[in-house]
Order: structure tokens, then sequence, then C-alpha cells
């Protein structure tokens, strides 16, 4: 029996078990849409722009361990695409995405809405393709989800043009695989990881280091059974936070640019580091030369690629986490001369912990501190910026708790749409979205589909009217010239300036506001003590997405800090501004 392409396009997500489509219609995928109408097999979410549809398939995939699943048109509908493609595909994330094209026949005529968005995202995703033959399209997205979910998990393009949609072919859609010169790698060298647990059990200062190819692999659990086995201390990237419980005894915190100051020291002191699942980015290492300089390092990742790219390893393992680290209990035994170790580190944690000057009447350790204790479980997303790190820093991840964030990339705008998707696949958790003022303008429209929704997200806003990320850089280290920063200037203000005064014009826009045009309740908060309450109203929305705007003070800093290009011994914990 022979079917429209359409109708094989529906029957192939179907058969993948897709229950959430995030699409948005246009010319060149209008009878894609015409196939969809009536589907009652998987839910179609129509997002308000392309980029928010993206990120919502994005923050679906990361919450649920699913592939994400997005469609949209040719051209505009397409290239909006790009950003999140190049999202996910940094932080291993599961992304199928069909676009419409033009006919095969207009393909390279400058028709309209034509792109070439397979040639513009070859180097942002996994793999990207132009279905040019009818008898090609089962196939090829059969192949586009098995290699999205495989290996290093990631974003995938399929390209349908109009007349490949509309022409007609064999019903078939193949039930297996088999893709030439595309071989994941599966098992562990035993070789290899028994002499890494050689040397675990001789080293004197050993220390786990955990990204977040650790979660994507779906190992918190075991690991942290290994954890407690053999008694060695962690310490994980922002995207591995999470990996173990933020109270074990084991876990120091997060390392790097905005570690805490034991978890930088233990990288600096370890004498064995024992990575899983990390990238080794600048964020992460610091001046290279001065990284875990004195410690022998093992490295475990899917991707051989990243391995010794950074950072020159000692043994380096091509393996899934998950998988490795339960061979690795098998075979591992506990540290003989590691004595007095994760407690010295426990202690130090203990002498230097988080904490923010609360000299004003709110301040983002306030505001993460509510959240915990308001949302003891749920879904967090942030935005980018100064949001990112203090939720990061702060937020207590327990039990089923997840963080999404735009690691890899920094994607400013992806808080919102990323919390749609989590509650989308995750009902069964609150969703708490954590943005900066600037970051969620960018997406801010995507209100409304939470709303058609019915979506009872949680949406924090830290409000300083700064681009605060940026403003702290120039404070910093370019003379407090804050150059396109301030949210609030005007045409009228004249000179640029270095510090807010009770003369700046009024922010644009109202969030409440805002929210309120959008049928939503919206909450201003000012003082601590106004926390719990807006929270309460919060949890009661159970139709609703819910905004609370914070302001926070307009110069608070996240701290400690390692200036780019310095060791991770070279911390900033303190900083007082000239004149305050």
């Amino acid at each position: 029996m022979k079917i429209k392409g359409t109708r094989l396009f529906v029957k192939a997500l179907v058969a993948e078990g897709v229950d959430t489509l995030f699409a948005y219609p246009g010319g060149m995928a209008i009878d894609l849409f015409d196939a969809l109408y009536g589907e009652e097999d998987f839910r179609v979410v129509l997002p308000r722009h392309e980029q928010g549809l993206i990120h919502a398939a994005d923050g679906y995939a990361r919450a649920t361990g699913k592939t994400g699943v997005c469609l949209v048109t040719s051209g505009p509908g397409a290239t909006n695409l790009v950003t999140g493609i190049a999202t996910a595909n940094y932080d291993s994330v599961p992304l199928v995405c069909f676009t419409g094209q033009v006919p095969t026949n207009l393909i390279g005529n400058d028709a309209f809405q034509e792109v070439d968005i397979v040639g513009i995202c070859r180097n942002i995703c996994k793999y990207a393709v132009t279905v040019r033959r009818r008898e090609d399209l089962g196939r090829i997205i059969k192949e586009a989800f098995y290699i999205a979910r495989t290996g290093k998990p990631g974003p995938v393009l399929v390209d349908l043009p109009k007349d490949v949609q509309n022409a007609l072919g064999p019903d078939e859609y193949p039930a297996e695989v088999a893709i030439r010169g595309y071989k994941p790698s599966t098992g562990v060298h035993m070789g290899q990881l028994k002499k890494a647990a050689a040397m675990l059990e001789g080293a004197r200062r050993p220390l786990f280091l955990l990204g977040g190819g650790v979660l994507v692999a779906g190992a918190g659990k075991a690991m942290t059974a290994l954890a407690e086995r053999l008694g060695v201390p962690v310490v994980t990237t922002i995207m591995g936070k999470g990996a173990l419980p933020a109270d074990h005894p084991l876990y120091i915190g997060n390392m790097g640019m905005h570690g805490n100051v034991a978890s930088n020291t233990a990288v600096s002191e370890c004498d064995l580091l024992f990575s899983i699942g990390t990238r080794f980015n600048d964020r992460i290492t610091g001046k290279i030369e001065e990284f875990a300089k004195g410690a022998k390092i093992v490295h475990i990742d899917i991707d051989a690629a990243s391995i010794s790219r950074n950072i020159v390893v000692d043994v380096p393992i091509v393996a899934d986490a998950k998988e490795a680290i339960e061979k690795l209990a098998e075979i591992a035994l506990p540290p003989k001369h590691a004595e007095g170790w994760a407690e010295r580190l426990r202690a130090l944690k203990a002498q230097t912990p988080l904490a923010m000057e609360r000299t004003g009447d709110l301040c983002p350790q306030d505001v993460m501190e509510a959240i915990d204790a308001a949302f003891p479980e749920a879904v967090f997303t942030t935005d980018v910026g100064q949001n990112q790190m203090w939720a990061t820093q702060f937020l207590q991840l327990k039990g089923e708790s997840r963080l999404l964030t735009s690691g890899g990339l920094g994607t400013m705008g992806y808080g919102l749409p990323a919390a749609i998707g989590a509650g989308l696949g995750r009902p069964d958790l609150p969703v708490v979205c954590i943005a900066g003022d600037g970051g969620f303008q960018m997406n801010e429209q995507e209100l409304a589909t939470a709303v058609c929704e019915e979506l009872p997200v949680t949406i924090v806003i830290l409000n300083n009217s700064y681009l605060g990320n940026v403003r702290q850089w120039q404070e910093m280290f370019y003379g407090g010239r804050y150059s396109c920063t301030c949210l609030r200037k005007r045409r009228s203000c004249g000179p640029w300036c270095s510090s807010p005064s009770a003369k700046c014009p009024p922010y644009v826009p109202d969030f409440i506001k805002l929210a309120a045009s959008y049928g939503i309740e919206g909450i201003r908060v000012t003082e601590r003590g106004q926390l719990a309450d807006a929270f309460a109203r919060a949890k009661s929305n159970t139709k609703a997405p819910t905004l609370i705007e914070c302001i926070i003070d307009r110069e608070a800093d996240i701290l400690p800090m390692v200036p780019g290009g310095n060791a991770l011994s070279d911390m900033i914990t303190e900083y007082k501004k000239e004149g305050k």
C-alpha cells in the first residue's frame, strides 16, 4: 500500500513513541500540519516563536530523558531553530528537528523562504540531512531518532522538501537501523577501568569530578552508591549539579569559575582526579597549566573526541557513564591511604560557606532559600547570567529534583520555554523557572504558551535592572564603565553612567502589568519577608503560570569568582566597589 509522505511522517512519530510535538506552521510545512489534524496519539504544542519552540523541546528532553521533537517551516522558521540546535548540541540533548523545505526542483534557485538549513546547521548538530527521495523518508526518520539518542546524544535535523512530503510511497516504517560508519561505543575497556580502580585504591587525595554526562546517562543513583562505598569526595560542574544530593556528606559542591572555595581547593590539591562526563571547558579548568597540577587524571566520557582535547589525561576511558560506574563498582576498593581527606574538605566547606551579604531588603540568596523551602522537589530551569550562577550556587537539589540550564552555549532566553517543555514532560513535579530581567525578555512571549497549555509554572524574575553578569565584569575589570548593560537607560539620560541612582528612569516593562495582560497573577517582592507568601500563592495556581518579580540590589555580584585565564586557586572571594 502506498501513502503520502505526510502520513508516513505521522506514522513514524507514533512508532517512535513521541507523545509531544512542538510545532509552528508555515507554507512549506502546511501539508504536514494537515496530516496532524485530528491526531490523538500525541499532543501538538503551538509555541509563539520557533526559538521558544526548540528550547521547549530541549527542556522536555532533559526533564524526561526522552527525545524532544519539533517541526517548523522553511526559511525563517528553520533559521529560528539555529540557536536552540547549538544549545542542545553543546549540552548533549537528544532532539529531532523537522524543517519544511521548498520542492526539490527549486532548491538552489533562491525560492521564497528557501535556505540551506542543512548547510547552516552541519557544524552545530550531530547530523543534518535533506530527504531527496520519497522512498528514503522512513529510513531517514528512523535513523534520525537512532542517531539523536545513541552514543553521545544530540540534535539531528531532517529537512523535508514539499514534493517529498506529498509524494506517494511505501507505508512501511523500518523496525531496525543499520547505518554504515556509525557504530556508537558500547561496553567498557576493562583493562583501562582496572588501571583506574588501582589508582583509586592507592590515592591519598582522590576526588570524583562529575559533569552533565552523569545525569544524561541517568547514573546519579549509581554514582551516589559508588561514592558512598569508596568514601571518596565528589565535586561537580554546574551541569553535573544534582548527581549527588546537595546535602550528601561526600558532596563538596560545584567547582569552576563560580565554584565554592572547598571544591576549587579540592581540585587544586587532589592527587587523583577521577572525572566522569565532562568536557573540561575553560569555565571549569581556569588556567590549564595550573589545573589539578599535582594529580593523575582519569577521564570517562562517551565521546572519544572530548578526551584529552583540553586537558591531557593519564587514563582515558571511552564509555557510557552509567555502564562505567556500574562496572567500576564491581571492582573498585576503597582508597587505603586517604584518611582525613574527605573530612578536611568537609571542614573547609563549613569554614568557607557560600554566602551573600544580606544588607539590603532582598538578596538572591534569600530568593533561592525560599524556593528551596517552597519546592523541596521540583524541576528547576534557569536563564543565563547571574540568575543562573546564583541558582547553581544556592539551590539544594534533592530527591527527584533536576536543574535544566544552558551550560555550554550560555543561551539567554532559555529558561521560560525550557520550563514549559519540562512542565509538559513531567506533570508530576512542580516546575520553577529562574530568570534575570534581561534574559526573560528574550522569550517572554512564551507566557502565552504556558497559559494555553494550562501549566502551573512558577516564574521567578531576579530584577536588578541590568544585564547583570556583563555589568559585574564591567565593574570589576573595566573601571565601572557600564556600557550598554543598564536596562533603564533612555536616550534622555545623557552621558554614560557608572552607578545607579534614585534619578534613574522607571523600568520597562512593568512585569506585573505584563503578567496581567496574559491573564495570570503577577507578584512583586521587595522584602525577604514577602517570599513565603508569594510562593504559597504561586502553588495555589494549579492551572496557570505565576510570575514573581523579585527586586534585588542593582549591583549584587556573584562570588567567589575566578577571573578568566586564572588558576582555580586565584579566587576573588570579596569585592567592594569604590565608594560603597
